[in-house]
């Protein structure tokens, strides 16, 4: 497909064009009108989109995704937990969590997770990528902290994009 008329981003189009039926209904006129934004805003606006992620392995995607949801919702408990007890106060910290993922998207899917599980939120990313400065709602132990996260999300991210 020629790059200069073609669909630079295919996934965006058909993004564009489902969002565009389901808010303006599926009359014929408006397929057409939806069928050329999709055509033509990907295209005006490609300048300002970076390189396409190079993902290696895109069906590790689907057991990383339930990973998270499962997480997050085991997350929101112990957090909802840790607020409503008066016993234990909670011990804020950040850490800095070296990081082994090289991909600028696999960084940010990385602190993206992280800021969606309840009870931590990336705070910075180095400017060399090499570190990322983590907020935790509480933290024990720092070392186990970053041990987890590096178990449980930067390997499957580390097989997805590497």
């Amino acid at each position: 497909m020629n790059a200069r008329f073609g669909l630079p981003h295919p996934l965006l189009s058909f993004a564009l064009f489902f969002v565009w039926l389901m808010l303006a209904g599926a009359s014929a006129g408006y397929v057409v009108l939806g069928l050329l934004l999709a055509w033509i805003l990907p295209l005006v606006t490609r300048g300002f989109w970076p390189d396409t992620p190079r993902i290696k392995k895109p069906w590790k995607l689907l057991p990383y995704t339930l990973k998270v949801i499962l997480d997050i919702i085991i997350a929101s408990l112990t957090v909802a937990r840790l607020v409503l007890s008066f016993r234990r106060k909670p011990q804020p910290a950040f850490v800095c969590y070296p990081l082994t993922l090289t991909d600028p998207m696999g960084i940010t899917m990385l602190a993206s997770t992280i800021s969606l599980t309840p009870g931590t939120v990336s705070a910075d990313v180095s400017d060399d990528h090499r570190v990322l400065l983590i907020h935790a709602v509480d933290v024990s132990d720092d070392q186990e902290l970053i041990e987890d996260i590096h178990d449980r999300y930067e390997k499957a991210l580390l097989e997805v994009f590497q």
